[in-house]
């Protein structure tokens, strides 16, 4: 089920990331059907998974302008939204 070939329906993650590792693997242990680990690198410190396409997906979002940030700023502000984080 989990051969690679160039038409596959699977895709081949291979990651350093420590919050996406942690992320996959809880998923392959819930998935096994969808997802599973393909190897790890010790010395490294990757980690592979191969994965039904489908299953797996990134976003990619533009950094904040100044002009944003302080928009945020002045909302947190006006909305006292620090006193509701405490």
């Amino acid at each position: 089920m989990f051969g690679l070939t160039r038409k596959s329906p699977l895709i081949h993650i291979r990651t350093h990331n420590t919050a996406l590792k942690k992320r996959l693997a809880a998923y392959a242990k819930q998935h096994p059907g969808a997802c599973r680990q393909a190897g790890s690198g010790l010395e490294t410190g990757c980690m592979e998974f191969d994965m039904e396409k489908g299953r797996f997906s990134f976003r990619l979002t533009a950094p904040y302008g100044e002009e944003r940030r302080e928009a945020a700023r002045r909302y947190a502000r006006e909305n006292n939204a620090a006193d509701r984080l405490k």
